[in-house]
């Protein structure tokens, strides 16, 4: 078979994305009788000598797989959950910190949700009180991203049928 380019989501056996794969290891996956088609790209065929199969585009694993992945709290996973945006004024232009939306003092945390993405000059305004005392308000709760929502953030979606199993909004 010669060379096949293209991206595949790979579904957990409860529809849950585990990852994306290449269209030669989900096709092994497929023959192996460890995976079955969700769906396949229209029109697009694979041939082999004297066979040819559907591109798969959207697979689902016959046997459920454990996986507890963990994104690291980091200031440059915050920056990137953000989009690299003041969670207060929305601006991108500006230098970016990192602001503890309960202040320390008052006990705050380093967690994913007391931490957002702030320009110098919202994080200097803020200063040391919680936003409602600021007369501030956050454009979105921060909230712990998922690992497989957060390291497929950015990357182009080449079919429109995975946008269900990966809970875009």
């Amino acid at each position: 078979m010669r060379r096949v380019s293209g991206k595949v989501l790979v579904l957990n056996n409860n529809y849950e994305p585990l990852n994306i794969s290449t269209v030669r290891r989900a096709l092994r996956l497929i023959l192996l009788g460890k995976a079955e088609v969700i769906y396949s790209y229209d029109g697009e065929l694979l041939r082999a000598e004297k066979v040819a199969f559907p591109k798969p585009s959207v697979i689902r694993l016959l046997r459920y797989v454990k996986i507890r992945r963990e994104v690291p709290l980091t200031k440059k996973n915050i920056l990137k959950r953000d989009n690299y945006t003041c969670q207060y004024c929305g601006r991108r232009d500006l230098p970016l910190t990192i602001d503890h939306v309960i202040p320390k003092r008052l006990g705050g945390k380093d967690t994913w949700e007391n931490l957002v993405c702030a320009c110098v000059y919202c994080n200097n305004r803020k200063g040391d009180r919680t936003p409602e005392q600021a007369g501030m308000k956050l454009l979105r709760k921060p909230r712990k991203p998922s690992y497989f929502v957060f390291i497929t953030q950015g990357i182009r979606i080449p079919d429109e049928r995975w946008k269900p199993f990966l809970f875009l909004d």
